[in-house]
């Protein structure tokens, strides 16, 4: 059992939870992620690890509540325990030998790019960071980034915080400025890093992006975490999560992202009625 010791929510739908697992945290890096069971009966979920404390022992994660899984998650408080927390799986994000990267983060997406971010900055690396979310009550880690970032551009779609527009627009933007970028990282929703990846592939600037498809075993075998990367099949648990954006098969990946999503409201509702009768 890996015991949550702090629970803390970070905007209205995400949380982050610190979570109880040396083995892991002696290992973790930034880019990696675990799979965990929230109870014995629970699903399997991937999420990245937000953050890692080798000295203490823990994990952080942050997740959004958007399904059945998430929110049985979220019903957990510190001093509750996880089922199974097993990891670190996948490839670590390459963060040494740049002088100069711009990390993209588009919403919940911003809880993995930190880390990179965090990573990249204690190579010795100038880290622009361009965040972006919908509005200013869905902000999180604001604090966090501009703590390892030589530069924060804030961006939100309805211009209630920060600058209003999309993370290509201040990132185009800091291109034209004069910004010679040896690498740009863009984490997000799967459309978002699309449209960065299109922009800086006019620029001709090496662009890596991070997938998190279906998932299920985490370690290559059930096939259901395929991508097409440069016309050839790859496994996101195995050969990523970072792959080269430019060869990314965006449009597969997001009709295969779709595939559940009447499964997922699904649960998500059946998950509502049984947290309500747990309440009465």
């Amino acid at each position: 059992m890996f015991k949550i010791l702090q629970k803390q929510p970070l905007n209205p739908t995400v949380t982050k939870m610190v979570i109880e697992a040396p083995l892991v945290a002696r290992k973790a890096k930034a880019g990696q992620f675990i799979i965990l069971r929230a109870s014995e009966d629970g699903e399997r979920i991937p999420l990245t690890i937000a953050g890692y404390d080798r000295e203490a022992g823990t994990v952080d994660i942050i997740f959004q509540i958007v399904g059945g899984t998430t929110m049985e998650l979220n019903a957990l408080n510190a001093g509750d325990s996880l089922a199974d927390f097993v990891g670190p799986l996948g490839r670590a994000s390459e963060v040494e030998g740049f002088k100069k990267v711009a990390v993209v983060g588009g919403g919940v997406g911003c809880a993995i790019a930190l880390p990179v971010a965090q990573a990249l900055h204690d190579n010795g690396c100038e880290v622009h960071s361009i965040v972006g979310f919908r509005s200013k009550d869905l902000v999180i880690l604001e604090d966090e980034f501009n703590a390892c970032s030589d530069r924060v551009v804030m961006m939100t779609d309805d211009g209630s915080y920060g600058t209003k527009g999309l993370v290509t627009n201040a990132l185009e933007q800091l291109i034209n400025e004069g910004n010679a970028y040896d690498e740009v990282i863009a984490i997000g929703p799967v459309i978002m890093m699309k449209f960065v990846c299109m922009l800086t592939k006019k620029y001709d600037i090496k662009t890596v992006i991070s997938m998190n498809p279906i998932m299920i075993d985490g370690t290559g075998m059930c096939g259901g975490c395929r991508l097409t990367v440069g016309g050839e099949t790859k496994f996101a648990c195995v050969d990523g999560p970072d792959f080269d954006g430019h060869l990314v098969d965006f449009d597969e990946a997001m009709s295969r992202g779709a595939m559940y999503r009447d499964f997922e409201q699904h649960k998500r509702d059946e998950m509502c009625n049984l947290l309500s009768k747990e309440v009465e």
